[in-house]
């Protein structure tokens, strides 16, 4: 017999991103993102807040509220191109829209948790919040399938003045934010040519494409460098 569950959020996320593509793919991938949760009033959530100081790092349980539909066979990124089904994935385009995100805690003060290392959006739903236990949590010996071993970051992306006025002009005009789009894309294999938004010039420059524009940017040693928004 199909059943319904009513699930009454416990409170909301703030963030500064706003749009699915600021998004990183894991919170862990990327420079640290840092939010909010602000618990719902009236419910009693200052005391089941108690003893969450000592805890370095919190399970999210979320939902993702821009999504409206789902996919059954999804394609990762990591996979080259190839898709497996969405259950064998991370993806957000899931049946129930249910997300779980691993954070880092700051701390909390009175109805408000703060978290770094977030991959929310502003506005996001939260259902539920449970500390990390690493007795319990960590498997280091998992086999991890078709995703094979996990991507470090070893990138800093800096962007140039000529980048930063552009990217300003942008939003201010569009509401698109271009760098923080670029932040997440570029962080990890900002050289890999096979993916589809990445090309090298004839210039030997790179520029990853979103819609519209392309954001040039050159590579050194560790760190990729906004060169300018176009």
């Amino acid at each position: 017999m199909e059943k319904s569950v009513i699930i009454k959020p416990v409170g909301y996320v703030r963030s500064d991103l706003k749009e699915r593509y600021e998004a990183p793919r894991q919170g862990t991938m990327t420079a640290a993102t840092g939010a909010v949760i602000e618990l719902e009033p009236g419910c009693n959530f200052e005391q089941a807040l108690t003893g969450l100081e000592g805890f370095s790092h919190l399970w999210i349980v979320y939902f993702f509220h821009l999504n409206t539909g789902w996919k059954p066979m999804v394609t990762p990124p990591r996979n080259k191109g190839k898709k497996v089904g969405v259950f064998a994935t991370r993806s957000p385009h899931r049946p129930d829209n249910i997300g779980l995100s691993c954070v880092k805690y700051i701390k909390h003060e009175g109805l408000k948790i703060y978290i770094s290392g977030s991959d929310m959006l502003d506005g996001t739903p939260v259902l539920d919040v449970k500390p990390y236990l690493p007795y319990s949590d960590s498997f280091p010996d998992a086999l991890t399938g078709w995703a094979g071993e996990r991507i470090q970051i070893s990138y800093e992306v800096k962007v140039s003045d000529t980048a930063e006025q552009q990217a300003a002009v942008i939003k201010q005009a569009e509401g698109q934010n271009l760098l923080n789009y670029a932040r997440v894309q570029l962080s990890v294999n900002p050289d890999d040519l096979s993916r589809k938004r990445i090309v090298r010039g004839d210039d030997g420059r790179f520029y990853l494409s979103y819609r519209k524009w392309r954001i040039y940017y050159e590579i050194l040693e560790s760190v990729v460098v906004v060169l300018e928004i176009k």
